[in-house]
């Protein structure tokens, strides 16, 4: 039977997320006090005791969400054996150092510098995303590409499309999508407007760090976000990983690739299920 096993992203965390894991197993335990040297504060403090408003903020969310997913995955031991790998935007970095493609160090190196770059683009730019309901992706990207500074930008399930782009744009394409037969159109409470043009500046910073770090070939493939489809050519991984900043996450794509290679069995590691169920969603 295939196992294909699943890393999530940003918006997954919660306050007292890992403790658990900590407690229960010594391999996180370790991946944790790790996490808390390399980046020189105890994360994992933040974690376990922080407030929402702390966990929401993009230089802690992503590193937090990172280590808790490599170390749930990490803490099965023989029980995790991948057929295929796949992580929605964030968790494409936690799939590559799950897979071995990375080690932790060098993926939680990248993830912290990702989410310094990208915080420092959402302060450049006023952007932001926003959820929508019941249209087909092809109207979504219709109606968007008449609207100057907004993307469809992740592809979650059928029937749900984020967009994202600038603060004034998303909202004009909102009015538009309702008016284009969406059920919904919803403004999302993020940062900025991920997966856009707007994280131009983050990507330039990311690529400066890929281009310093050690890839090696992932033990089986990774379904990247820019394409949908299965990598394991470290120089590949480490384009799509760039271009993954400003490009949407085919996270629909991903899933349909994996089923048509075989898939049988889903397994989120990371905090919460929202993959879980959006994968039901993809299969139904």
């Amino acid at each position: 039977m295939k196992k294909a096993f699943v890393f999530p992203g940003q918006g997954s965390q919660f306050s007292g997320m890992g403790r658990e894991l900590y407690e229960s197993s010594e391999v996180a335990r370790a991946l944790f006090d790790e996490a808390d040297r390399i980046l020189g504060f105890e994360i994992s403090k933040i974690m376990f005791e922080g407030t929402d408003e702390e966990l929401r903020q993009t230089k802690v969310t992503q590193p937090a969400v990172f280590i808790h997913s490599v170390s749930a995955a990490l803490a099965l031991g023989e029980e995790f054996d991948p057929q295929m790998v796949a992580g929605h935007s964030l968790g494409e970095f936690s799939a590559l150092v799950a897979s071995g493609a990375l080690t932790f160090e060098s993926g939680l190196r990248l993830v912290y510098a990702r989410a310094l770059a990208m915080q420092k683009a959402c302060e450049k730019v006023p952007s932001t995303m926003a959820a929508v309901l019941a249209l087909a992706d092809e109207r979504v990207e219709e109606v968007c590409s008449k609207i100057e500074g907004v993307v469809a930008a992740n592809y979650n399930c059928p029937g749900q499309v984020v967009i994202s782009g600038t603060k004034d744009a998303v909202a004009t394409a909102c009015v538009a999508l309702k008016e284009a037969g969406a059920k919904r159109a919803l403004p999302l409470a993020v940062g900025g407007g991920f997966h856009s043009p707007c994280m131009e500046s983050a990507r330039e910073e990311l690529a400066e760090a890929i281009a310093t770090t050690e890839f090696h070939t992932p033990r089986c493939p990774i379904y990247q976000n820019v394409d949908g489809k299965p990598h394991t050519n470290p120089e590949e991984i480490k384009s799509n990983l760039i271009a993954q900043l400003t490009s949407p996450v085919r996270w629909t794509q991903s899933v349909r690739a994996m089923l048509a290679d075989g898939a049988e069995e889903f397994v989120e590691c990371g905090p919460g299920s929202v993959l879980t169920g959006l994968i039901g969603k993809i299969k139904a």
